[in-house]
């Protein structure tokens, strides 16, 4: 007796299981908080230009582009902003979880 599986569930599944996947190996891995000013946001590509401070263990103070874990930060950062984000070990290509940090000092979440 053969199951029928409508496409539209086997492909949510799939994508339910690669974003376990995703997670698990980052649970593994080291994680560090990257500090920096958005230089430039680009929603077609959905990335971020970042001028970033030294992260210990991690990497230089540097700019670079990044990707982002979340499409909706895209739409409520703009250059000049001050952002937190976390990053992984191996992983120098996103930014997790960023934030918006305040001009007080504090941090604000961005839209999620």
């Amino acid at each position: 007796m053969l199951i029928h599986i409508p496409r539209i569930a086997l492909v949510v599944v799939l994508v339910f299981v690669g974003h376990l996947a995703v997670s698990a190996q980052q649970a593994s891995k080291k994680e560090f908080e990257l500090h920096g000013k958005v230089e430039k946001v680009d929603a077609k590509t959905k990335r971020l230009t970042v001028d970033h401070e030294n992260v210990e263990g991690w990497m230089k103070a540097m700019k670079m582009i990044y990707k982002v874990d979340k499409d909706e930060v895209l739409k409520d950062l703009k250059p000049g902003d001050q952002i937190t984000a976390k990053v992984y070990e191996g992983d120098f290509e996103t930014l997790y979880s960023v934030q918006r940090v305040a001009p007080s000092g504090g941090s604000e979440k961005t839209k999620k």
